[in-house]
């Protein structure tokens, strides 16, 4: 598909990057030819120096042509001008990045009344998946599927846990719950394992279970149970702390920012009066302790700088059994980065972009028998986790799964029927309108019968 993508910042190039993997044609339109060159000398996309909101810079770039025009200025108003000049000159499909708290409860209108195919917010994204996270605190990224009804959880094998040594063909058994273990991570090894593989102490595994059994195999497997956060201290008083404060708004975990910025913490006091709002330096020490980050439940550092929030986590982490939040915006260093011990790392980039390269593969496979609904990048990008809705009769309804001849590195991982969703075993068989979860190392799935040989 031919992409035109405004704006040559942290989301603009992480999209490129991520769409330029997925084989698409893209052109990316800036003000700045320094940026343009760059990422043109490092990925395959043409430039286009000039104004996205520019009908003749639009032009130069191909939107007659284009099928979709993704605009990701640090400015939202540009990015609705953008979208809607794209309408105009090319008719096709438009995608808009919206920050601003402001249009937070807009955000439907915005998208149905400037008729956008698509309306994103990073941080609104980002502190989706943080509430999720803080759900389960052991677990160091929570992705959903089924509109919430199975869960993809990430974690660690702590020592002592009644997974260490544990065969993967004797869980059922020995635990009495079902999951499904799709991926582990062993040391730089990425395995999707087979039932004769043991969890060891160490392994980095992501399983997949119903809601309702995920809590339970927290609790069987010898680790922390959820619900257990009653407290959260943000640190850093951006975008992304408003609205994870305001997803909390109505829970009984208490939330409190620290922010240096006295204009700013006046505004937060007044959009989260349920939240306490501290005026201070949250890189000072003894502010932390007297604000309680030894004894706190969960901490964010969501400050704007990477290696601040980076060395805040590593403090904290000696000083606190917390569960740590880590927001890293840049993705340069990720392997470094994730092996760190600073918990849970949210890149707000990574996470629109996983949103919008969904989009767009549902998009090009739309005419298809199934569909893309959800799609996330786990274990740093090397495998993905896909939700397809099947739609038509295709090579996979009405056959028992041991019947199918599936890839090696190809997992089914669930399967949702109506309103339930179930771990399946060899004499499962998916039909019309089931919901669907693929976990793969064999990156760009794009329908459902793309896991057959």
């Amino acid at each position: 598909m031919k992409i035109i993508i405004v704006g040559c910042g942290k989301v603009g190039s992480t999209l490129a990057e991520h769409l330029n993997q997925e084989g698409h044609d893209i052109t990316i339109i800036d003000k700045h030819s320094e940026k343009l060159k760059f990422l043109s000398e490092h990925i395959d996309v043409l430039g286009v120096e000039g104004n996205g909101a520019s009908v003749s810079v639009q032009r130069d770039a191909g939107v007659k042509d284009a099928d979709i025009l993704i605009a990701t200025t640090n400015s939202d108003e540009l990015n609705l001008l953008c979208c809607l000049i794209a309408k105009k000159a090319g008719n096709c499909q438009t995608i808009a990045r919206i920050r601003d708290p402001e249009y937070f409860n807009e955000m439907r209108y915005i998208r149905d009344e400037l008729n956008l195919s698509m309306v994103i917010n990073p941080e609104q994204a980002a502190a989706a998946e943080i509430a999720r996270i803080i759900k389960f605190p052991s677990a160091t990224k929570v992705d959903t599927f089924a509109r919430g009804r199975a869960e993809l959880i990430k974690l660690s094998v702590p020592e002592g846990s009644k997974l260490e040594g544990l065969r993967l063909h004797d869980m059922d058994s020995k635990l009495g719950c079902r999951v499904l273990i799709c991926t582990v991570e062993r040391g730089e090894e990425l395995l999707i394992p087979h039932g004769d593989f043991t969890l060891a102490t160490g392994d980095v595994v992501s399983f997949i279970a119903p809601h309702s059994v995920a809590s339970a195999f927290f609790k069987l497997s010898g680790t922390k149970v959820s619900n257990s956060v009653k407290s959260i201290i943000l640190i850093g008083g951006g975008k992304m702390s408003y609205y994870v404060a305001k997803m909390l708004e109505g829970t009984k975990i208490s939330v409190k920012i620290i922010e240096q910025d006295f204009a700013k913490c006046q505004m937060l006091s007044e959009m989260l009066p349920q939240t306490v709002i501290i005026n201070g330096d949250g890189t000072d020490k003894q502010l932390l302790d007297e604000e309680g980050v030894g004894v706190v439940d969960a901490i964010g550092n969501f400050t704007g700088i990477d290696e601040e929030n980076i060395l805040l986590s590593l403090y904290e982490k000696g000083i606190s059994k917390a569960k740590l939040l880590t927001k890293i915006n840049r993705i340069t260093f990720e392997e470094v980065i994730a092996g760190l011990d600073i918990g849970s790392i949210i890149n707000p980039n990574s996470i629109t972009s996983d949103h919008i390269v969904r989009f767009v593969r549902a998009l090009d496979n739309s005419r298809g028998s199934s569909n893309v609904e959800t799609l996330y990048k786990i274990a740093q990008g090397r495998a993905e986790a896909l939700e397809f809705r099947v739609r038509e009769d295709s090579e996979v309804v009405g056959k028992m799964l041991r019947e199918l001849k599936i890839k090696p590195d190809v997992i089914i991982a669930c399967i949702t029927k109506g309103n339930k969703a179930v771990i399946p075993d060899g004499s499962s068989i998916i039909e019309k309108d089931d919901l669907v979860v693929i976990v793969s190392t064999r990156l760009g799935l794009g329908k459902l019968e793309d896991i057959l040989e």
